[in-house]
């Protein structure tokens, strides 16, 4: 018998619970032995369920107890969880964990110690839910080098894209939806600012390119910007816009952003609808790949938590480490000297004078028009830097037929 302890009985420590009761016997004959829940800490009391004969409120009830192997940690947050994953990994049990806060901002300290003392730190649930994408990048693809990840990363905003698309309703509206039927929370903001996509894209670029990137370095942009007039640009162009977390490797350094993002429609990430994530890597040799499923959800983050219990089970006392040299960070450009691409809305005072000025600035002549939007017309930039866009956007603002830029969005390919 090999002793697990869950740390956190939310949806997903609770989604873990059942997975390990429901699953027992298959996981048992994958594992070689059986795998039973000892201790789960959590300061909530559960009258009437069964997980009361193993609730602990004390963390020490845990570390002191030597047939407790594996930790879950699915508490959420970075202070206390790395406190006591660090605590676990010290005393000599492996750590898996769906929370992306901690390994972004911890997880190479937490690597670390896992590997002097030959134990692991596994993070396979902490990007992409149920996705499997941690193992494929240090096992199928291993003989690659990864050129770049691009992915939708964060089932809330994509549901939210999805229904603005498809039923034609403000952002605003849409997310009171998300939050009614339970893809959002109360306080949206690190799923719509795009906080929660920037930690997953800095922790798969680690794991790609073999460096540390910091989180911190990558420009983020959420979708709390985007109109239904947006959108409406986007379809008058066969495409769809998506909240994309992104990464490209120049050998040197690396360009990394999370922003939205104007797809063609041909595009396999087009595709990806509602809560679904997606994640498209290009290796040098192997070209594309794409996976696909459920990126967030109680079960199918707890069978990725469950799915790296299982690894260390089969790993007891050895350190399984990844091509990932902890003590190296990755080089991150800075985002004016990123290539890009984008659809710049203009709304004017003068169209033809705004237009003359679109043509001196950026030698653009072909526009887009759509219906309800009288004022203002849109145009695709050629390819430059983030800088100079910025430069050459702010020289239009300027320019007294222009009323206002009143979006830009990146567009991809």
């Amino acid at each position: 018998m090999i002793g697990v302890a869950i740390l956190g009985f939310g949806t997903v420590g609770s989604g873990v619970y059942e997975v390990l009761k429901v699953n027992a016997d298959s996981i048992a004959r994958k594992t070689g032995e059986e795998i039973k829940v000892l201790r789960v800490l959590d300061l909530r009391e559960f009258p009437g369920h069964e997980v009361e004969e193993v609730l602990t409120h004390d963390f020490e009830d845990i570390l002191n107890n030597d047939d407790i192997k594996i930790v879950a940690e699915v508490m959420g947050g970075v202070d206390v969880a790395f406190k006591f994953s660090k605590a676990a990994l010290e005393k000599g049990k492996s750590v898996v964990t769906s929370n992306k806060a901690v390994v972004a901002a911890k997880g190479t300290e937490l690597m670390k110690i896992a590997k002097e003392n030959n134990v692991n730190y596994f993070i396979e649930a902490s990007c992409g839910g149920t996705i499997p994408i941690i193992r494929p990048l240090c096992t199928s693809l291993t003989a690659d080098k990864i050129m770049s990840i691009k992915g939708i990363l964060n089932g809330t905003t994509n549901f939210i894209l999805t229904k603005m698309t498809e039923e034609g309703k403000p952002f605003d509206e849409v997310l009171k939806t998300a939050q009614q039927l339970g893809y959002a929370e109360a306080d949206p903001t690190a799923d719509v600012e795009g906080h929660d996509a920037c930690r997953k894209i800095a922790i798969l670029s680690s794991v790609a390119y073999g460096k540390t990137v910091n989180f911190e370095n990558i420009y983020t942009e959420g979708i709390s910007k985007i109109t239904d007039k947006d959108i409406a640009y986007a379809k008058k162009m066969n495409s769809v816009i998506k909240l994309i977390g992104s990464s490209e490797n120049f050998g040197d350094g690396i360009s990394a952003r999370v922003a939205p993002f104007i797809f063609s429609d041909r595009h396999p990430l087009a595709s990806v609808n509602n809560a679904f994530n997606a994640i498209y890597v290009e290796g040098n040799m192997s070209g594309c790949t794409m996976y696909y499923g459920a990126g967030a959800g109680k079960y199918p983050t707890a069978a990725a938590v469950c799915g790296d219990i299982i690894d260390a089970a089969l790993h007891l006392g050895r350190n399984i480490s990844m091509d990932w040299d902890l003590d190296a960070e990755m080089k991150v450009y800075d985002i004016n000297d990123v290539a890009v691409k984008g659809l710049v809305r203009v709304a004017y005072n003068d169209e033809n004078e705004a237009k003359k000025a679109v043509e001196e600035f950026f030698g653009i002549n072909a526009y887009i028009n759509i219906e309800g939007a009288d004022d203002e017309f849109a145009f695709v930039s050629a390819d430059e830097t983030e800088g100079t866009m910025k430069e050459k956007m702010a020289a239009l603002s300027a320019n007294a037929a222009v009323k206002e830029i009143r979006n830009m969005i990146r567009m991809e390919g």
